[in-house]
């Protein structure tokens, strides 16, 4: 009876236990999940760069990244959500250098945001390319990214140049307009770089100043700050 009521004392204290002592455990299993899953989009990056969506089938992404195809579908679920994760991380790289340097003064703002951009490009063409050109036909989340891109850069032309993000549906389409002549621009640029980033982005900051006057002109209530009358 003794013995009886020992085990059961030692019983729950063992199993209280067993939870607490896994946690390192699980956060070691956690970080090394994280750790995977980002190899695994760095290398789907480059493939994507180089052929198309539909030309890529599982198996050669699996091939290529020297996995089993069993572990993009464990961390992704299908090649689209894999391609979709891919777009996703390249564009967080993308708004995070542009639409830095909110401590700056407006005008400098702008400059940065220019610069950051056509860096990024410079330096990351095949992620530039596959959040610029998708690569999967017409694909509504793939737009819909893509289209997050622009409103973030949008923003942020606003703020400098506005002071605001609230802007009237004119000032954004003219914003907006330019932001979309800068993206064809730049595919150019890197596939022909007879520019350097220093002309290339003074260039683009002499259309932004025409793009601020026409919607000065058009709706007086966003005049052109002093960055278009200066670089316009």
């Amino acid at each position: 009876m003794n013995t009886s009521e020992q085990r059961e004392t030692v019983r729950p204290r063992t199993v209280a236990s067993s939870p607490a002592g896994s946690t390192p455990a699980r956060a070691r299993g956690t970080e090394r999940s994280a750790a995977r899953r980002a190899e695994l989009i760095a290398i789907g990056r480059k493939l994507f760069a180089d052929t198309s969506y539909d030309a890529l089938s599982m198996d050669d992404i699996a091939r290529q990244a020297h996995v089993a195809k069993g572990l993009i579908y464990y961390y992704f679920r299908s090649k689209r959500g894999y391609y979709l994760a891919i777009v996703e991380d390249s564009v967080a790289d993308l708004v995070a250098l542009a639409t830095g340097g909110l401590e700056l003064p407006a005008v400098d703002r702008v400059h940065r945001t220019i610069d950051g951009y056509l860096r990024y490009a410079e330096h990351n063409q095949a992620a530039y390319r596959t959040i610029v050109s998708g690569g999967v036909g017409f694909d509504t989340e793939v737009q819909a990214i893509r289209d997050g891109v622009r409103e973030a850069i949008v923003a942020t032309m606003a703020e400098g140049a506005y002071g605001r993000t609230a802007i009237t549906p004119l000032a954004r389409m003219g914003l907006l307009s330019w932001v979309c002549g800068v993206e064809g621009a730049t595919l150019d640029w890197i596939a022909r770089p007879e520019l350097s980033r220093d002309r290339m982005r003074e260039l683009q900051v002499k259309t932004l100043g025409g793009a601020l006057h026409a919607i000065e002109e058009l709706d007086p209530a966003h005049p052109a700050p002093a960055l278009a009358r200066r670089d316009g």
